[in-house]
């Protein structure tokens, strides 16, 4: 398999001065075209900060700020007022309403990662001007760090599959991993071979039963999985079309009928890498 490269166009910045916008809907969907029929490929969620370099009708080119990842994104859910974000959403799914009230209506539904410049505080409820009233409980401090991104994983089981999600209400193989190691300090590519490629350490002798252990990644042409420990796999897949708990052995043995054989594990240090820059995100020299 090729190995990617940081000039991959998955990732390389798009040609032209970038204007910098907020995404201002719960999940802005990133697609591959400038057209609501267009494959996803991501998804930005509220808070986050995107480039765009480009726009074609009502679509605008972006690049993510969070990950590199390159695509379209409608210019109807972007803003150029940008609000700097204070605290994120910890629950797999919350409420934003209109009142400190849980009776009061809904303005959105937020995913576990949105983020929100909170301004005040009644009560249970925290104030973000993007999305309305939160329950404090569901938020957390921007900086704030998971101690087990595992157990975050563990909080989507069941969670639908969607090819390009990575948020509450459908999220792919790769979303699932990115989501939870983002959550613990550790910020991953957003496609499985740019994951297997950078993602971790690789593990000798992986495929001996016992060597693997809560956290390490098991990769497949296309797919990946997050071990909860050395014999179960977690993933998004389009088997259960949701985010399932399998013994290893047999996503293994199903997997092989249909497509292929793993190609290897990776082991990530997340106490040594939270909080760094992954080397991915440097800009390639000219």
């Amino acid at each position: 398999m090729r190995m990617p490269e940081l000039t991959d166009s998955r990732l390389a910045r798009p040609a032209g001065p970038a204007k910098p916008l907020q995404v201002i809907v719960a999940s802005a969907a990133v697609r591959e075209a400038p057209d609501a029929s267009a494959r996803l490929s991501t998804q930005a969620l509220l808070g986050e900060i995107i480039d765009v370099f480009d726009t074609k009708g009502a679509y605008s080119r972006i690049r993510c700020r969070r990950d590199h990842y390159v695509g379209w994104v409608s210019t109807d859910s972007l803003s150029p007022a940008i609000t700097t974000p204070t605290h994120k959403v910890t629950a797999l799914r919350t409420f934003a309403y209109t009142a400190p009230d849980l009776k009061s209506p809904v303005n959105a539904m937020l995913s576990l990662g949105a983020q929100l410049a909170i301004t005040g505080q009644e009560g249970d409820y925290a104030r973000s001007e993007q999305a309305g009233w939160v329950h404090a409980r569901h938020l957390a401090p921007l900086g704030a760090l998971e101690t087990d991104a595992v157990a975050v994983a563990e909080r989507y089981l069941h969670a639908p599959y969607l090819w390009g999600g990575r948020d509450s209400l459908g999220l792919d193989c790769t979303g699932l991993t990115q989501q939870a190691f983002e959550s613990a300090g550790v910020l991953l590519p957003r496609d499985s071979d740019l994951q297997f490629a950078w993602g971790g350490d690789d593990i000798a002798g992986w495929n001996v039963s016992g060597t693997l252990k809560r956290g390490d990644l098991v990769f497949w042409k296309g797919h990946v999985g997050v071990m909860t420990d050395a014999h179960h796999l977690l993933h998004a897949n389009a088997w259960h079309m949701a985010v399932a708990r399998e013994p290893l052995d047999q996503a293994i043995a199903r997997i092989k009928t249909q497509y292929a054989e793993p190609l290897g594990a990776r082991r990530i240090d997340v106490e040594k890498r939270a909080g760094q820059v992954p080397h991915w995100m440097a800009e390639p020299v000219a």
